[in-house]
């Protein structure tokens, strides 16, 4: 018998034999998801919050797969780089979306509304509300149509409406507000194909990070490693009558 070499695509090559290569290898035989590793994509994996995201997937013994701007080239806000770095990738149990930035370019939050520059909040849109827009586009190819899943897009609680009492911030809020719709809007089309999807905004509280460091003053913090464990541990909890909610790190609903 003749064998024949096979070039095997760099998707496949970040796949394991028995688990990420399903895509390709539907119409065989193949153990059930029981007798695989859990299959988590976490993008923006280089940042403080995404870092010990990764770390506690795989202290857990999950199969991860890190992508970032910094370490792999991956552009939230760019189709085209997101359909370089997605494409061929998954079904995952579990996708997480830890991107996203206080300050863009040097510009800082504005303290009221006389504040207000376009160009700045234009960018506060690209970066925390268009990019995971884009990423939730994927969502049904990214995540499994049977079994229990989490897409899971960090938010904050200042872009709850509802909770706003004091204003200032007012493109990074409206940002966050934007994309809590955002995840609200693709959970229900979601929910019409992936039944046990759990797709959701989490809130992982102020986190001691370089992203938050100028705007501690005197808020109480935690180290990434504790709210990545807070995190992983409300997605444990969720269940799909949830799907299309805000949850903060504790697991309680925040209001929008």
């Amino acid at each position: 018998m003749r064998v024949m070499a096979v070039t095997i695509p760099r998707s496949e090559q970040m796949k394991s034999l028995f688990c990420r290569s399903r895509r390709a290898i539907d119409a065989a035989p193949r153990a059930s998801n029981s007798a695989c590793m859990v299959q988590t994509l976490i993008i923006g994996a280089s940042g403080g919050i995404g870092h010990a995201l990764v770390q506690v997937a795989q202290a857990r013994g999950e199969e991860v797969t890190p992508l970032s701007r910094s370490q792999d080239g991956v552009d939230i806000t760019d189709q085209t780089s997101l359909a370089e770095h997605l494409d061929g990738l998954g079904p995952f149990e579990r996708v997480i979306v830890a991107t996203g930035a206080l300050e863009i370019g040097g510009a800082a939050p504005e303290k009221s509304i006389k504040a207000v520059q376009a160009n700045e909040m234009m960018d506060q849109f690209r970066l925390n509300a268009v990019g995971p827009a884009l990423v939730l586009a994927r969502a049904h190819q990214l995540l499994p149509r049977k079994g229990r899943s989490v897409f899971a897009v960090l938010s904050a609680r200042v872009g709850s409406i509802g909770d706003n009492r004091i204003g200032g911030w007012i493109s990074y809020r409206s940002a966050k507000a934007a994309v809590n719709q955002i995840v609200r809007t693709a959970a229900i089309e979601l929910a019409r194909t992936h039944k046990e999807a759990i797709c959701v905004a989490l809130h992982p509280g102020t986190v001691a990070t370089p992203f938050t460091a100028k705007y501690l003053g005197r808020h109480p913090a935690v180290p990434a490693s504790e709210a990545a464990q807070n995190l992983t541990r409300v997605m444990d909890g969720l269940t799909p009558a949830e799907t299309g909610q805000f949850f903060d790190w504790a697991g309680k609903p925040v209001p929008w």
